[in-house]
């Protein structure tokens, strides 16, 4: 796992199989706000906020072995949104999200707001779709050749514009920030950089959801643990709203995609305790054993969730 504040990854073993990490093994220190993850052809890539390391990991030991190389060298560092995560399709190319240095600006860089797909050395780096403010969970849907995202809304529009995203990322697509937001009811020029023209050349998200409501870290669900008509469905941490008046977010949220429209529900609750959230669900794995991690950067922890059965 990566944290950010302290510059580390951690390796959190748990040889005696009862569910809970032994200890935190160091794996890499004195990095600049790590975040994304990702293992590809036996190495470990990190994505730092300016750039992307690949270093050999033995899985045995918990180490990196050797020294990182730089693969990335020149992302567009930290801003408003300084989180950069990474993810390796099945065609072998690593896409990387940068998000906006602003709450609502027109950027210069075009690898802002946007996800960019590489070659896995770093090489041949090219938009894969923009328009995306702030893209903080990337994750591939097993079996397919579908990248999706989840994407926050910009903030100072009221509590309720515009909407939160989780999305089917299309390749060339253009999601419509700063230009074009959505709501519940449709898309909206935006106020203060509408143009009304670039609305007609925006996709659709897949599933608009509760504004403010922070999706970020997302993951299919591919594990036997959990009864059958789980598997092959989406989970999304919600961080919960930092100003909206009455808060929203704080749980974990179930996507099903088994046919037509996705549909969202509620799937694990209680971060939000009335007005005040004493918890806030980051990111999600599936572990070996089929249940669910999900970590909380509020009360630094990670929590196991298991199927008890009815």
């Amino acid at each position: 796992m990566s944290v950010p504040r302290t510059g580390r990854i951690l390796a959190l073993p748990d040889d005696d199989g009862d569910g809970r990490a032994d200890r935190a093994i160091p794996v890499l220190e004195g990095l600049d706000l790590p975040h994304g993850l990702a293992f590809h052809a036996g190495a470990l890539y990190v994505a730092e906020t300016g750039r992307i390391l690949r270093v050999a990991y033995d899985p045995a030991t918990r180490q990196a072995v050797g020294a990182p190389s730089v693969v990335v060298p020149d992302l567009p560092g930290r801003g408003a949104h300084w989180t950069r995560t990474i993810a390796f399709g099945p065609d072998g190319r690593l896409y990387v999200s940068v998000g906006s240095s602003c709450n609502n600006c027109e950027e210069r860089d075009p690898r802002r707001a946007a996800i960019t797909r590489y070659q896995a050395d770093g090489t041949g780096g090219a938009p894969f779709a923009t328009g995306l403010r702030n893209a903080v969970g990337l994750a591939f849907r097993p079996g397919r050749d579908e990248l999706w995202a989840t994407v926050n809304g910009r903030d100072w529009l009221g509590d309720d514009r515009p909407a939160e995203y989780v999305t089917r990322v299309e390749p060339g697509g253009f999601y419509g920030w700063p230009a074009c937001h959505w709501d519940m009811d449709g898309l909206f020029p935006d106020p203060d950089l509408g143009r009304p023209e670039r609305c007609r050349e925006v996709a659709r998200p897949s599933l608009l959801y509760q504004p403010h409501s922070a999706p970020l870290g997302l993951v299919f669900y591919d594990g036997a643990q959990f009864p059958a008509e789980y598997r092959g469905d989406l989970f999304v941490a919600l961080h919960g709203s930092w100003n909206r008046s009455t808060p929203v977010g704080y749980t974990v949220i179930r996507v099903r995609l088994d046919g037509g429209t996705p549909r969202a529900e509620d799937f694990a609750v209680g971060w939000l305790d009335g007005r005040r959230g004493w918890g806030r669900p980051v990111d999600l794995a599936v572990a070996p054993d089929g249940s669910l991690f999900l970590s909380d950067d509020q009360q630094g922890l990670v929590y196991r969730i298991r199927y008890r059965g009815r």
